[in-house]
């Protein structure tokens, strides 16, 4: 019982939920594709951090 405590439980997969083999290269996902799909949905914006919007210097159109 006591090895049972030192070894962490198996998550699933961050993308599709299919188990996730332990010392698997593409961890936490399952394979390379999910990897790829993850990678994919970061560089389009669909995850977000949420937060404040910051206030911006607003431009002087002087015309100096």
């Amino acid at each position: 019982m006591a090895d049972e405590a030192k070894t962490p439980a198996a998550r699933p997969c961050a993308v599709c939920g299919k188990p996730v083999a332990p010392g698997s290269p593409f961890r936490p996902f399952c394979s390379a594709r999910c990897r790829q799909v993850d990678l994919g949905r970061w560089l389009a914006g669909d995850y977000a951090i949420p937060g404040d919007v910051p206030d911006l210097p607003e431009d002087d159109d002087t015309g100096s």
